[in-house]
């Protein structure tokens, strides 16, 4: 198996002083991509005697003077470059085998051509964490000291002072002789040591010439299975045993005759030797077996299919006809009952030995949903998202290679998922921003990916929202119109890459809610109005009043707010100072912590943070005050105007922990609290049929940014939160404050008009030539130096200005220049939707740059992100 398409040099690696003989078994070779940065070309090794290795295989390649993973690309019968035999260096192991199937190449050749990305980055992705991994230096005292010192100790000497105090060795080389001293092991990363010590390297070096320490390479540490020891019951229960050793055989023969050893201790009190002794007897077999780890859910009750409407019945029906690819846009208003039609359509093929793979765009939405299909489907039901531990990724990783009809659940990162049997991918909330990368590369959009690996897989694709993205709109719509589809043809970086795929089309309606419930009314209120009447609060008189309700009639609601934290910045009332982040040109946000504590400034960029200062850093005065209203603020205000009413704060603060997603919604619909108070988690898909009342606290901040798809985001957001109400039986409420009522936004919002929306919104686009009329390309540059940052940017956009095909908007600064004291500049490319530009090779040209050490379109001490169809150009 050889990857299409990439056109990059042969490289050896050389070993000196290897011998080589020259035999039908040792004369094979493979070709590797080795997991290291600024190297992207194939390497040849030779192939072990001992081992099989296939294309495709994950590999341990020694690569200059460390252990590196590497993928097996093909294997050779005879050397295509000059170099002798006897230099190439061996493969090392095999990590894992066979995982890379022929069409899964094909998907991540794809993601890196079309994303301008190397292939082994896109591995990196697709791979879960710890599976490549790295050797590392390490540096120890040598023998000859560590028996010294061990004599020392003995005649009750102070180490340090045996070996510190010798006077042939420098100040630096002491310091790393302390350290290694101190340590129990003296052994520590040189890494580590680096850290700790100004100029290690010339310490390390002293000291190896003289023999005081050993440098060696630790082999990478691949994560590995989790095992536990298990006992086995084999023999009878004999008179000859003690009353205590029956009693342990009793309690094994009632529960099936096998327990997991630190359960059967703690449920007899008892000690690991006595089953010790008992299995020298011969009565039980110890053993290690391995445990798989899994996210932990709650026990739950069998659900079973629920009866459909007449729009739920034709969906499901129309999906299941589907024999192959096609592509479905699923627009199903909110709580139209979309999560049925995806669990009776998995139902079957997991029936069929085949899986599903369903992608959320939060990480907050999987316990939720993962709760409901584990009902229906149990323990076929995996979920897969980097909030999981690295065991728990990996151990979920090699479940899906098994091949057992399966259900995957997961983030963006999931549609790498490695399923071999593949039957149906969903996407659920398909318009969602989430599920695009901004950084690292690749810059990938999970429904691109994923209409690429349906097409692959020869599978269907279902893309289900109440707010589609107006790319899937107009996709579907252009082609059930019989508009001619763009191919999909991706070779290699330098030749034309088009997407979407040309599929079949189909678009499904869910037009109303589950048991013809009405959707929920949406009162706008002018807060401008409010203020005329005299109301400071940031509560409308509507609002209060309705929550003054939930109280009353014991039911519950949601407050959305769109950023966290307590107050969006501090501002001195005397000179006007805004206090802003040293290392990003943002204003700090104010959180508060707990009463009495100390009052926190932090950057919602870089994570900076200080205390709130008691003067103006400009003027000394002490009128410093909080402007706007962030969660934090919010939840205050709410206890002091409704001390009785309980409310949960559900934001990217309050989940960070594993598992607060779950504990905090779990509360929230076990009535532990009325409200729930929070941020763009609120509107991805949550279904809480009690509540009954929907409260905006302040909608501009979604609709006045500088970004051509603010209205569609703020539209998509506001319909969204505003679905959370009356999903129950009963009827919901949305409140809605505004500074500008009249906001063609607003005004479709309040009437759930997707259509004049989508309408209205589509003839700015095409007038503009922006998607999904026209493609974009975001350059984005940063750099620690302002200076070069921006000469760069100007050099780029001059070379790229004798090119043709497209449109250079820029450079110009980013809209935040600074973020962690690196400044940015960017260039944005419009292009017609048919085909990528010509871009530079940015890889070769920067290792053209360092051979000749010339002056390069972008130097190393500038980052490059080429982000292929951003959504976020700010």
């Amino acid at each position: 198996m050889y990857i299409n398409g990439i056109n990059l040099p042969n490289f050896m690696v050389a070993e000196p002083g290897e011998s080589y003989q020259s035999n039908e078994n040792v004369n094979r070779w493979v070709e590797v991509l080795v997991d290291c940065p600024g190297n992207s070309g194939l390497f040849t090794y030779r192939l072990p005697i001992h081992l099989e290795i296939k294309p495709g295989d994950i590999l341990s390649v020694p690569f200059g003077a460390q252990q590196l993973g590497a993928i097996a690309i093909r294997l050779l019968s005879e050397l295509n470059v000059d170099l002798p035999p006897e230099k190439i260096r061996e493969v090392e192991d095999i990590v894992s085998k066979g995982f890379f199937k022929s069409a899964y190449w094909e998907l991540l050749n794809r993601v890196a051509a079309y994303y301008y990305t190397p292939l082994i980055q896109v591995i990196r992705v697709a791979l879960p964490p710890g599976l490549l991994g790295r050797s590392q230096r390490r540096i120890r005292l040598s023998r000859r000291v560590q028996d010294q010192e061990t004599k020392t100790q003995k005649d009750k000497f102070s180490p340090p002072q045996l070996l510190s105090s010798l006077p042939f060795v420098s100040p630096t080389a002491q310091q790393i002789l302390g350290l290694l001293q101190a340590q129990s092991a003296g052994d520590y990363s040189f890494a580590y040591l680096q850290q700790k010590v100004k100029s290690a390297y010339r310490g390390v070096r002293e000291l190896l010439r003289l023999g005081l320490v050993e440098s060696y390479l630790e082999p990478p540490r691949a994560t590995q299975p989790k095992l536990q020891k298990a006992v086995t019951l084999i023999g009878t229960i004999d008179p000859d045993l003690t009353i205590r050793q029956r009693e342990i055989l009793e309690v094994l023969r009632r529960r099936g005759g096998e327990v997991w050893q630190k359960e059967l201790l703690q449920i007899c009190n008892a000690s690991s030797s006595i089953l010790k002794t008992m299995a020298e007897k011969g009565y039980i077999v110890i053993e290690e077996r391995e445990v798989l780890r899994t996210e932990q859910s709650p026990a739950l009750a069998q659900d079973y299919p629920k009866s459909l409407n007449a729009a739920q019945a034709n969906a499901l029906a129309s999906i299941q006809a589907l024999d192959g690819f096609a592509q479905v846009l699923l627009h199903g208003i909110t709580g139209s009952g979309k999560t049925e039609v995806y669990l009776q359509a998995i139902a079957p093929l997991l029936k069929e030995g085949k899986s599903a793979l369903v992608l959320v765009p939060e990480i907050g939405l999987t316990p939720q949903l993962t709760d409901r299909f584990r009902a229906r489907f149990g323990n076929k039901v995996s979920v897969y998202h980097s909030a999981l531990s690295e065991g728990e990724r990996y151990d979920t990783w090699r479940q899906m290679l098994t091949g057992e009809p399966q259900v995957v659940i997961g983030t963006r990162s999931a549609i790498f998922a490695p399923l071999p049997n593949l039957g149906l991918i969903i996407l659920d909330e398909e318009h969602d921003s989430s599920f695009k990368q901004d950084s690292p590369i690749p810059t990938y959009h999970a429904r691109t990916v994923a209409q690429w690996r349906a097409e692959l897989e020869s599978c269907p694709l279902v893309l289900g929202s109440a707010t589609p993205s107006l790319e899937s709109w107009v996709s579907v719509k252009m082609q059930e119109a019989g508009g001619r589809s763009r191919k999909s043809e991706v070779g290699s970086r330098k030749s034309e890459v088009l997407s979407p795929p040309a599929s079949p089309a189909h678009y499904l309606s869910l037009p109303e809610r589950i048991n013809s419930r009405p959707l929920p009314p949406v009162e706008v209120v002018d807060m401008r109005q409010e203020l005329q009447e005299g109301n400071r609060s940031i509560f409308s008189k509507s609002l209060q009043a309705a929550l003054q309700q939930l109280q009353e009639r014991r039911q519950q609601g949601i407050l959305f707010i769109h950023r966290r934290g307590h107050s969006t910045f501090v501002s001195c009332r005397s000179c006007g100072y805004v206090l802003e982040c040293p290392h990003c040109d943002v204003s700090l946000s104010y959180h508060h912590t707990e009463e009495g504590a100390p009052q926190l400034l932090r950057c919602h960029y870089c994570n900076y943070g200080r205390s709130h200062p008691q003067y103006c850093p400009e003027c000394s005065s002490p009128y410093l005050k909080f402007f706007g209203s962030g969660t934090q603020r919010v939840a205050q205000e709410l206890a002091r105007q409704f001390p009785q009413l309980r409310f949960i704060r559900f934001d990217s603060d309050t989940t960070r922990n594993k598992g607060a997603h779950r504990t905090l919604l779990t509360q929230f619909a076990n009535g532990e609290a009325e409200l729930l108070v929070g941020t763009q988690m609120l509107t991805k898909g949550l279904d809480l049929p009690q509540v009954t009342l929907v409260g905006v606290v302040a909608a501009d901040g979604l609709l006045h940014l500088s970004d051509y798809r603010a209205s569609e985001r703020a539209f998509q957001t506001l319909t969204q939160v505003a679905g959370r109400a009356g999903r129950g039986d009963d009827p919901g409420r949305v409140i809605v404050q505004t500074y500008t009522p009249e906001h063609s936004v607003i005004e479709a919002v309040q009437g759930h008009d997707y259509q004049s929306f989508s309408q209205t919104e589509l003839e700015q686009r095409q007038a503009l030539n922006y998607p999904p009329y026209g493609r974009l390309i975001l350059l984005r540059l940063s750099s620690l130096d302002p200076i070069q940052v921006q000469n760069t940017a100007q050099t780029i956009a001059t070379a790229l200005s004798t090119n043709e095909g497209f449109e250079i908007l820029g450079p110009a600064p980013a809209s935040i220049v600074r973020v962690a004291n690196r400044y940015r500049w960017q260039i944005l490319l419009k292009f017609a939707p048919d085909a990528l530009p010509q871009l530079p090779d940015w890889e070769e040209v920067r290792r053209r740059i360092a051979a000749c050490r010339e002056t390069s379109l972008c130097p190393p001490s500038v980052s490059l992100t080429i982000d292929v169809d951003p959504l976020n150009i700010m």
